[in-house]
């Protein structure tokens, strides 16, 4: 199973969620694969400290031109959609921050006068946390698109022998575009919220995005349970969504959090509730 673990905002839990999961697997006959999708601010390498193994650059091939071959035909103009290659003249002027490594300018250039490098715009690197293979994404300082990261983290990650193997996927927070590219592909999404007016906010915006935009099966887990007010499970049981878990607001948990703990390590007991969470989700998709 493959299972994207999301929030439709910042600071709901959602990554103490994913590393608690991960954690309560690890012992399984087949531990899982966690891949930190946050690339703009990843964080679960905090809790679950792996032993890092591997690291390389990533980012898109943009063009470049020969401007000794160039004829300034236009051509390359007219087939980018995003308006990334220019011509001025008999100057050919090339946007990057624009680029999306397409790769149709350079296959329409009938002069051949463009080829690809690449720019970087992040790393990737994976270890191992115990029993628990470990990616994650780092989009450089300054860069605005975080989907190519994630794009070929999942590729790297998730190779064709990976099979039935678990998959948790700590998406960014919201509903914009990188966590579109985290769920694609997911065979079900677990959205982390809280009982407050915002959280049921933010939790119909993720809903729209994974269940109504994406198609896919969605669960709930409630933090902070004991504060705010009914609305989040009222919602949840109108719109038939099953709460598997709620995690109530603890000062205990809090402190070890924030001291860099795993809600496993401060409340062990959540590892059993975390495994029988990990079976119900089974039975969300096959009921799906």
């Amino acid at each position: 199973m493959k299972l994207a673990i999301a929030s439709g905002k910042g600071g709901t839990g959602k990554t103490t969620v994913a590393v608690s999961l991960a954690l309560s697997l690890a012992s399984a006959a087949v531990p899982p694969l966690f891949l930190d999708c946050d690339v703009e601010e990843p964080n679960a390498a905090l809790f679950l400290r792996p032993e890092m193994m591997a690291r390389r650059d990533v980012g898109l091939l943009i063009p470049v031109v020969d401007t000794a071959r160039c004829t300034a035909c236009g051509r390359c103009a007219e087939v980018c959609e995003y308006h990334a290659i220019t011509v001025i003249g008999k100057q050919v002027l090339v946007f990057p921050e624009l680029c999306h490594g397409c790769g149709s300018c350079p296959r329409q250039c009938p002069e051949g006068a463009i080829h690809e490098t690449l720019n970087v715009m992040g790393t990737l690197e994976k270890g191992l946390a115990g029993a628990v293979e470990f990616f994650q994404g780092t989009l450089n300082v300054g860069e605005a698109m975080a989907v190519p990261v994630i794009r070929q983290l999942k590729q790297w990650a998730m190779q064709p022998d990976v099979g039935d193997r678990p998959v948790i996927l700590d998406a960014p927070p919201g509903a914009s575009c990188p966590v579109v590219e985290t769920m694609r592909g997911a065979d079900a999404v677990l959205l982390v919220t809280e009982p407050t007016p915002f959280g049921l906010h933010d939790l119909r915006v993720a809903v729209q995005v994974a269940r109504d935009e994406l198609g896919l099966p969605v669960a709930v887990i409630v933090n902070r349970d004991g504060v705010g007010d009914a609305g989040v499970d009222t919602y949840c049981a109108a719109e038939g969504l099953p709460i598997l878990l709620r995690i109530p607001l603890e000062r205990a948990i809090a402190e070890g959090i924030a001291n860099g703990a795993s809600l496993i390590d401060i409340r062990p007991e959540y590892r059993e509730s975390f495994i029988a969470l990990w079976d119900e989700l089974g039975v969300v998709i096959r009921n799906s």
